[in-house]
């Protein structure tokens, strides 16, 4: 019995090396073309199709090299051309190429660069597989396009291994090490020490320390004008080769945090965020990309070489006498389409080359003096690089009474997404959508997204009927079957294997397949996820809360408490005289408890002002824009808290345990009181706070369970009582302006402290994905010298022999 007929077996047999061919070149051009992209977004698509071609790319070039081997060792068939296997040898190389990989992505993820040594063995034995294939037919007259093709397979397929080897974290860390400083030649001044005084000569060996940073002068000084687009990219080139040591936890000297200290001390908000930007892309590529070893003599070099051997090659094939004599007319046409894809794919990577950050920094030195006029090279990059300069579009908030400035950069020109997504745990609750602060225009992307939503909330309001339908029947077919035996021996068994049995096998096949591919999470994610674009005062309120806490981060145990802060100097610099019945709520608890808590409290007097219209007109604009601001940083931080988990692995703690138990105890509630389908986020709030806290929820339910439901709304009551304290006492402080001011700070001294604490690796990881703001509080805290690897506080002292006369 024949399973696949014969004219089918025979296509494939025709048409399987022609297919992965194919397949291995549109392979090719989707990576090349759809990798720079996953940086500028984290949508799952994108990462979905990048992964799949990623992975399939590989195999069908190695199982393609197996084939193409496979079938040099079978005699010809009667209709083929007599020549037209020594076409598919002229294969071999070009599948090696396409394993070298485009310059546009090396690793996939982080972790694929630990596999350099896997590659570097796929480098040998595709190389070995591929000499094999052409060996077996060694009167071959495509020899010559065939050797210049191995010399450009080969180079590509070194320079991905190199690429994985260089940005793997322990050679990565090695490239990082400084040479080794023995200090003062310690035998030799005493030898000189002890003869001198043997000779009865006044003697002493003095220390001379090295100079204050206030004695030294600046190395790095913005000019009096706005820095311009190559001067941002050289700096974030120069600061991107000193601190990317952070990932790998180097030590970094006084001298490095005091000049990038006082660099950023003197940048406007901007600038700074464009230089860690540029930075974090020069990151990226190092760590994603072939940009790094490219952008080296011998990287270029090499790759001269390799492009002219794949010019030369095509050129011997083209200029071949009686192709469609001695080949078969399709294998042809498959051989020029692998020649000029190859050779467009080749230019469109030297475009990309030549257009890139890592081109710009490197080609135009940095100026001792600013003040100079440009040339015209740097004058011709700055027109180029303009077109890459954040753009901000002016949108109205708070009910119109507030304009911002919204980031809002094309997509093919952004260096990161550029959007800071939110998780609502009131929203989650309730099933309700969370309405955005700054409404961007993409009406395809919400409508599927409300139309997925609608879809879900229908099959389990269905499902949820269905349940409440099956348990009267269960109940009803269960007494009738004791009145009747025939009953209970032929209907009762039917009912429990069809609507019992067969449901409870579906609900573990799902429960299993839940648990292995997340499904549920991927879902909420959609539904519940939203997403809020960086606005400027955002940036300049973050930037200048760093550079005032900097201040105070002289040394390194100075920088350490300043940066292990999460919400204590906060509450204390407002000098409020309700700081200590606050200060509990960030001193006593631990930090997923602290966000939990400051997020539930956040949203409850959100949602308690949405209603009060009077109060949202008469209120300020610094108010305001410190109350959407608490908003959108306090669903941000729900967000990496429950879908970014491991980026908060290092600070999470039993954040997962204390989330459900808070969202039982919040379901529970709703249900109890009807609001379980309305969602309606208001009214849910309003009827939290509506629960007498008279007594404590600890002294209540004990330590058992993590729920911090009524606590988050005891600490709400306790922000509440700003407001009243401040309109009291203050003739021009009213409106809330206390409350949301605390509640700004407080959230920017938890997300640095998340962006502190995260492991170094996770940040990185996290570029590959879109970036997030966390990324660059991160890299702005280290420009401050607010992190952990400033512990070198004095410079080194050097000893001299002083001989008195």
């Amino acid at each position: 019995m024949r399973v696949i007929p014969p004219a089918v077996k025979e296509i494939l047999d025709k048409w399987n090396i022609r297919g992965l061919v194919i397949m291995s070149l549109v392979f090719q051009t989707s990576l090349i073309f759809l990798a720079p992209l996953r940086k500028r977004t984290s949508k799952k698509l994108l990462a979905m199709i990048l992964w799949t071609a990623y992975l399939l790319a590989d195999w069908t070039a190695n199982y393609a090299v197996a084939q193409i081997t496979k079938n040099q060792g079978k005699e010809p068939k009667p209709d083929d051309p007599p020549k037209n296997k020594k076409l598919l040898a002229l294969w071999a190389p070009f599948l090696l190429l396409h394993l070298g990989g485009p310059d546009t992505i090396t690793a996939l993820a982080l972790e694929d660069n630990a596999l350099w040594a896997r590659h570097l063995f796929g480098l040998v034995s595709q190389a070995l597989a591929g000499v094999y294939a052409v060996v077996q037919s060694m009167d071959n007259p495509l020899w010559p396009p065939i050797a210049l093709l191995f010399i450009t397979a080969v180079i590509k397929y070194t320079e991905r291994t190199r690429a994985l080897y260089t940005a793997s974290l322990d050679k990565f860390k090695d490239q990082m090490r400084k040479p080794a400083d023995t200090g003062p030649n310690y035998a030799k001044l005493m030898e000189e020490y002890d003869s001198r005084k043997d000779s009865n000569l006044p003697t002493d060996i003095v220390l001379i320390d090295e100079p204050d940073k206030h004695d030294r002068p600046p190395t790095l000084k913005p000019g009096p004008d706005p820095l311009t687009h190559l001067e941002i990219v050289q700096y974030g080139f120069r600061f991107f080769n000193t601190f990317k040591g952070l990932v790998v936890d180097l030590i970094f000297s006084f001298r490095e945090r005091d000049e990038s200290r006082d660099f950023f001390n003197k940048l406007a908000p901007e600038d700074a965020l464009r230089i860690i930007e540029s930075e974090l892309g020069f990151l990226y590529e190092s760590m994603y990309t072939k940009t790094a070893i490219l952008h080296t003599h011998k990287g270029t070099a090499f790759r001269v070489i390799a492009f002219g051997s794949l010019l030369a090659s095509f050129l011997v094939f083209h200029f071949r006498p009686k192709k469609s004599v001695d080949f078969h007319g399709a294998d042809v046409v498959i051989t020029y389409t692998l020649f000029i894809l190859g050779i467009a794919l080749e230019l469109s990577s030297l475009l990309m080359f030549l257009l890139s950050d890592w081109m710009f920094a490197v080609s135009s030195k940095l100026k001792d003096d600013q003040v100079k006029d440009e040339s015209y090279i740097d004058s011709f990059l700055n027109r180029l690089l303009a077109f890459r300069k954040p753009q901000w579009t002016t949108m109205h908030a708070c009910k119109g009474n507030r304009t911002h400035e919204v980031l809002t950069t094309p997509f093919l020109l952004r260096r990161w997404s550029g959007m800071i997504y939110g998780f609502n745990f009131i929203g989650y609750c309730l099933k309700a959508k969370v309405s955005r602060i700054h409404r961007r225009r993409e009406f395809v992307w919400e409508f599927v997204v409300s139309m997925f939503d609608y879809v879900i909330r229908r099959v389990q309001i269905l499902s949820e009927r269905i349940k409440d339908v099956d348990s009267s029947v269960k109940i009803f077919i269960r007494r009738w079957s004791k009145k009747n035996q025939m009953i209970y021996c032929t209907v009762y068994p039917l009912y429990l294997v069809f609507f019992s049995v067969i449901p409870w096998v579906f609900r573990k096949l799902w429960g299993y397949v839940d648990r292995i591919f997340s499904v549920k999470s991927h879902l909420d994610e959609i539904r519940f996820v939203s997403g809020e674009p960086l606005t400027r005062n955002q940036w300049e309120f973050i930037f200048s809360e760093l550079k005032h806490k900097s201040e105070f981060a002289e040394t390194p145990e100075c920088a350490k408490k300043v940066s292990s802060a999460r919400g204590e100097w906060a509450l204390q610099d407002s000098k409020l005289e309700e700081v200590e019945r606050l200060m509990r709520y960030v001193a006593n608890v631990d930090y997923d408890q602290s966000l939990l808590l400051w997020h539930i409290a956040t949203e409850l007097c959100f949602q308690e002002e949405e209603e009060e219209d009077e109060e949202m007109e008469n209120r300020s604009g610094e108010s305001c824009d410190d109350r959407e601001f608490s908003k959108i940083i306090s669903d941000y931080m729900m967000y990496l808290l429950i879908m970014q988990p491991k980026l908060m692995s290092e600070v999470a703690g039993i954040g997962t345990i204390r989330f459900r138990d808070t969202l039982d105890e919040a379901k529970r509630f709703f249900k109890g009181r009807h609001l379980k389908n309305l969602r309606d986020m208001k009214r849910g709030s309003k009827m939290v706070l509506s629960v007498s806290n008279d007594i404590e929820p600890m002294h209540v339910k004990g330590d058992r369970s993590k729920s911090v439901l009524f606590d988050a709304s005891m600490l709400a009551k306790e922000l509440k009582r700003l407001d009243r304290s401040n309109s009291s006492s203050s003739t021009g402080s009213s409106h809330g302006d206390g409350k949301w001011r605390v509640l700004s700070k407080v959230w920017v001294e938890l997300l640095s402290y998340a962006a502190s604490h995260c492991k170094a690796t996770e940040q990185v990881a996290q570029l590959s994905r879109g970036g997030e703001l966390l990324n660059f509080v991160w890299l702005l805290m280290a420009h401050f010298g607010l992190a952990d690897q400033f512990q070198i506080n004095k410079g080194d002292a050097r000893a001299k022999l002083v001989v008195g006369e």
